[in-house]
């Protein structure tokens, strides 16, 4: 039995739109150029653009080639493989708790924004009521950006103490911090807003909040390499350690950087192409959105090193003590840049409003990736997407004000580090062993050339099956060695208890021998296939012509 046919983009440059918007996010800004400079500089680039190649890329064709083909989101895109099914609802556990705190994360930029329409800057001096009697100023010879505990910034006490008020560990959750609260209140309607119509109104949408963040980092690189020392920030970043590549972690950190910046495993790449046409060629958009990620990362890193190196200059101090990564870059590091920049004002509120729009993007995507996936297993909900979208907001706003804490941002933080680590490469692996090992590359090569009208090539069979388990188990390892306390154990693993649940329910309501109940249930159910009445009858006519081994069963082909 079909199901209903889904919604559809008005054309496919809001798809493709939409997907750059989720892949390129904070994370391009805060994190890339870190990891660039601190494994090697330019020599970094090439484990970073092989592993774009070979896993990147791959991953991002595999997942819009199923969700589109089927037009599923994360949960129903297993029907290709029910047993696997628990990973779909891993995939909106995941997403959930990534919501959680990403949520309050986009409600940092709209505070500092409210703060940078007055002048003085509030972060730029000392003499306010939350400044402690460590705070330093910054001076020419200043060494304040190592902190060594005797001394802190005024932006760094502005941050932690004036905006955050953080406490002193994830003990103490503290009450909650009012303005943070309000501003989290504010993304949460602006995301609604959205968001309500589906890719009707996301699709619009997408037109400005991808393109004005490109059009502020180029603004921001103009102005970046124009400032005094920049040069010496550019060549920290780019000047190759060719040492560095010898070195396990290095290829580790790019394979890592690539595997979760793109977003394979998270559910958004599949619910966004569910919504293609279903003829839609999407090798070149996935080649395309990768490439253009990537591009935009190390773009970022030009933008952010320039500055950087404008600030070490004016602290007397080497840029590698400048630089850092994560929320520090973007709330402490870079606002001290600002102030001893002309216009300061002006040049703050630009950047903190291209943050807020690098991640409203992703999460649009993110809280759509979760709608999709429970309306297209439960397909009663589809009259009621806006109340469902409406009662998914609000949960989730409901689930955030934990990070809305005196000890949110240690919340944040355990959260980040440890959410996606097992989840995301297991549910990568389980859609490899799906699509290209039960289901058969056969088959999959003849849904592919039946739906694009363009033969599989072979090369992507053997990164498949042969060259991402391998990636995907070795990030997996590492990863894992950096998982701390019960806690983080805890968070990397609670949504992948999803996946054996799943498994032994399935096993359980199946009859037969332990073996037979396998075999059953890793093959495709009645359910997959297109959703389009039409083009589904014209893909069974097309399977009962097929000679060979397989044969049609439950209007699905399965091996005999």
């Amino acid at each position: 039995m079909a199901r209903v046919q889904p919604e559809r983009w008005a054309n496919q440059t809001e798809y493709l739109l939409s997907c750059l918007g989720y892949a390129v996010g904070i994370g391009n800004l805060w994190r890339f150029p870190y990891l660039c400079y601190r494994n090697g500089g330019g020599a970094f680039l090439i484990p970073y653009f092989l592993t774009l190649i070979i896993c990147g890329i791959p991953l991002v064709y595999l997942e819009t080639t199923l969700g589109q083909f089927a037009s599923a989101g994360c949960i129903s895109v297993f029907n290709i493989n029910p047993l696997f099914k628990g990973a779909g609802y891993a995939v909106i556990v995941l997403n959930v708790i990534a919501v959680i705190y990403f949520s309050a994360i986009m409600s940092y930029p709209v505070l500092y924004i409210y703060h940078s329409l007055g002048s003085p800057l509030p972060w730029q001096t000392c003499g306010n009521p939350w400044n402690t009697d460590k705070c330093t100023e910054i001076t020419g010879n200043s060494s304040f950006f190592l902190s060594n505990g005797t001394i802190t910034t005024p932006e760094d006490e502005f941050f932690h103490l004036r905006l955050l008020r953080v406490s002193s560990g994830i003990s103490e959750i503290g009450s909650i911090v009012w303005p943070v609260f309000w501003c989290n209140v504010i993304c949460w309607i602006i995301i609604y807003l959205c968001i309500c119509n589906g890719v009707k109104s996301v699709g619009k949408i997408v037109y400005f909040t991808v393109v004005f963040p490109y059009v502020v980092l180029c603004a921001l690189f103009v102005r970046g390499v124009t400032l005094p020392g920049a040069g010496k920030g550019i060549l920290f970043y780019i000047l190759p350690d060719w040492k560095q590549l010898m070195k396990p972690k290095v290829w580790v950190d790019a394979a890592t950087q690539i595997f979760f910046s793109l977003g394979p495993g998270w559910g958004g790449l599949v619910s966004m192409a569910s919504y293609n046409k279903f003829h839609y060629k999407n090798l070149r958009s996935s080649i395309i959105i990768p490439l253009v990620n990537s591009g935009t990362s190390v773009w970022a890193g030009f933008v952010v090193f320039s500055v950087l190196g404008f600030a070490s200059e004016r602290a007397n101090v080497p840029v590698g003590q400048v630089a850092t990564a994560g929320p520090g870059l973007a709330f402490v590091t870079y606002p001290a840049t600002v102030t001893m920049m002309p216009a300061p004002n002006f040049w703050a509120v630009t950047f903190f409003v291209m943050l807020f729009f690098l991640g409203i993007d992703t999460m649009f995507v993110t809280i759509e990736a979760v709608i999709t996936g429970l309306i297209d297993e439960f397909p009663r909900l589809r009259t009621r997407k806006r109340l469902i979208t409406l009662l998914t907001c609000l949960a989730l706003f409901g689930f955030s004000i934990i990070c809305n804490t005196e000890g949110g941002l240690h919340v944040m933080e355990l959260l980040d580090a440890h959410v996606a680590i097992t989840c995301v490469p297991i549910v990568c692996a389980l859609e490899i062993i799906a699509a290209v090992y039960t289901y058969g590359p056969r088959e999959l090569s003849t849904d592919v050339m039946f739906m694009t009208g363009q033969p599989l090539a072979r090369i992507w069979l053997v990164l498949w099956r042969y060259v991402l388990p391998f990636i995907l188990l070795t990030i997996t390892v590492y990863a894992l060695k950096d998982a701390t306390g019960m806690a983080g154990w805890c968070v990397a693993f609670v949504s992948v208890l999803c996946i054996p649940i799943h498994v032994v329910r399935q096993l359980l309501r199946s009859r037969g021998s332990v073996l037979d109940r396998f075999r059953e249930n890793c093959r495709p159910n009645d359910q997959w296939g297109p959703a389009d009445p039409d083009i589904r009858q014209e893909w069974i006519a097309l399977k009962q012509k097929q000679k060979g081994d397989y044969a049609l069963n439950n209007l699905c082909p399965s091996r005999i």
